[in-house]
């Protein structure tokens, strides 16, 4: 009996890591962004993050007309794998690579062939309530640096 209930319990401590939820899971709310330290004014947008398995889901979601509208969708594994971005309407618009970079750490690269490459980081606050989205890129030669800011509803 007793080599029986240790035996459990190893499975368990095995188990129950690769099983817990990513910090990034959870519907996220944009409060604020900036682009080169600039506030810049955007339309509300949500992020929808689930995970399937070893997947992450996101559904990137802006009101109109008091109605959530769903505008770009990817599904992808941590560790670098690449995956397509989808538009609303399906479309492959580009493509994403996320990987863990430590604790509540995530780095990301996108791609899409109508833009300059991007490369960039969320950081999930300690207390699990604040998502910062930190991104890089050029933008007509000149240095593009966005701040997002998300609220966890």
């Amino acid at each position: 009996m007793r080599t029986l209930l240790l035996t459990a319990l190893v499975l368990q401590a095995a188990v129950l890591p690769s099983l817990a939820a990513e910090p990034l899971v959870g519907t996220w709310r944009l409060e604020r962004q900036e682009v080169n330290g600039e506030k810049i004014d955007s339309a509300p947008l949500s992020m929808e993050v689930s995970q399937q398995g070893s997947k992450l889901a996101f559904a990137f979601s802006v009101l109109v007309n008091n109605a959530n509208v769903l505008s770009m969708t990817y599904e992808l594994e941590l560790g670098g794998k690449e995956a397509d971005v989808k538009d609303a309407h399906g479309e492959t618009v580009g493509t994403i690579e996320m990987a863990s970079a430590g604790e509540s750490q995530y780095r990301l690269s996108i791609k899409r062939p109508d833009r300059r490459d991007s490369a960039g980081k969320l950081s999930i606050s300690k207390d699990g309530k604040t998502l910062t989205s930190e991104a890089d890129t050029l933008h007509a030669g000149k240095p593009l640096h966005t701040v997002q800011i998300f609220s966890r509803q």
